[in-house]
């Protein structure tokens, strides 16, 4: 992977994705964004330091400075993955993502693509509650034919990776870093305890429905703040 700023592949080169960390979660945010909170979009940068420094939702967790953000926006812009909004009434300006023209990805892909750029490895079990909030699937099935589409897009943007020992479904992960970052998750995945039971199955849903009611919570928490800065 080469170094952040330094050009490297480009986003349709045969060599694929090449995004740092901080790439990925600026554009994965801007992503999920566009769809939970699409009357605050496009976003400005400290918007989008907020949604990269969510304490749920987010693995790994980051805490990423404002000149950080705005770096990383630079080099994206450079890759023509997202644009700059200067619009008349904001003070500020705005960024939103170019992923569903750059790259044709249609709401559920798209929807797809983020979480796993958040949230790294998930079964498509875990990809279907995980996305639920930015779009619907009616089953499995429909999860698995979108993960199989962004396998066979060129470049491939998810692979299937190889089951750890002891578990029975297939994580996917996403190849916008490229395949030594991936490389890397799966070796970290591979060094995690596997738990085994139904009740590790129920305890992981609480996880999720609890991350989801903060995620909620943060939300609210925001609009809240931009509701009463209008007034000071």
């Amino acid at each position: 992977m080469t170094e952040p700023g330094s050009g490297g592949a480009t986003p349709d080169s045969d060599e694929g994705f090449d995004l740092d960390p901080i790439e990925i979660r600026v554009l994965a945010v801007l992503i999920e964004k566009a769809f939970v909170t699409p009357d605050n979009y496009p976003l400005s940068v400290n918007a989008i330091q907020t949604g990269c420094n969510q304490l749920t939702g987010r693995d790994p967790v980051m805490a990423l400075s404002e000149t950080e953000i705005r770096d990383g926006l630079d080099r994206l812009l450079k890759r023509k993955l997202i644009s700059q909004r200067d619009q008349a009434s904001a003070r500020v300006p705005k960024y939103e993502h170019l992923v569903r023209l750059r790259h044709s990805l249609p709401p559920a892909e798209q929807a797809v693509l983020a979480v796993l750029m958040l949230r790294g490895p998930q079964t498509a079990g875990e990809i279907r509650q995980r996305t639920e909030r930015m779009h619907t699937f009616a089953d499995i099935e429909a999860v698995d034919a979108v993960l199989e589409h962004l396998q066979e897009k060129y470049p491939p943007m998810v692979v299937a990776l190889p089951r750890a020992p002891g578990t029975k479904e297939t994580r996917f992960g996403h190849l916008m870093g490229g395949r030594e970052m991936l490389a890397a998750q799966i070796e970290l995945l591979g060094s995690q305890p596997i738990a085994s039971g139904h009740g590790r199955g129920r305890s992981a849903e609480l996880e999720d429905e609890v991350r989801r009611l903060r995620e909620e919570l943060d939300q609210l928490r925001a609009d809240f703040d931009r509701f009463r800065s209008q007034f000071e």
